[in-house]
């Protein structure tokens, strides 16, 4: 365990300023596709919703901040809408790159949209939005993540998929270099 502290529940400006990067993300999504069609803006909205269900529904009723402030306010939420889960399952899950595909969709999927469509009518609104997007995706989420969410996370002692997978070449490089 590092010697960082660690948060029983995170300050609600924590939940706050990770909410506001990937809403971002959202929100700039959701406005590349509304360059398609009404229809594909709420077809990626609804599926943004879809994912955050997943996660509700499947992953927060077995994390340690189900009830509390997590980074992200998932673990409030989650048990205002389902009944707690068993620590142990969570901790139990393992992640591979092949489990993130769906999540990195969210980003993925609006960035070659604004791609596609610059190709067709280049648009000052769509490269920045196109720009923010992956802003927000590489180094918003490497700030949060990094400096504000996982530092400080209890689960994380306990046992988190996320933490194995993102941390393996990590471990790896120090088990080799011992």
């Amino acid at each position: 365990m590092d010697s960082n502290k660690r948060y029983n529940s995170y300050p609600v400006w924590i939940v706050l300023f990770s909410n506001l990067v990937s809403l971002g993300i959202v929100a700039l999504g959701f406005l590349i596709f509304l360059r398609f069609s009404i229809l594909a803006s709420l077809a990626y909205l609804l599926y943004f919703l879809f994912l955050e269900y997943r996660l509700l529904r499947f992953h927060c009723p077995d994390c340690f901040y189900y009830g509390k402030n997590c980074a992200f306010g998932h673990g409030r939420i989650s048990a205002l809408l389902f009944k707690k889960g068993d620590p142990v399952k969570f901790c139990a899950h393992s992640m591979t790159w092949k489990d993130m595909i769906l999540d990195i969709m969210i980003s993925l999927l609006p960035f070659l949209a604004g791609i596609i469509l610059m190709i067709i009518e280049f648009d000052y609104f769509l490269l920045a939005a196109t720009i923010l997007i992956l802003l927000l995706t590489t180094f918003g989420n490497n700030i949060i993540r990094g400096k504000f969410a996982c530092r400080y996370c209890s689960q994380r002692d306990l046992g988190c998929p996320a933490e194995a997978l993102f941390n393996k070449e990590k471990k790896e490089y120090h088990e080799t270099a011992q």
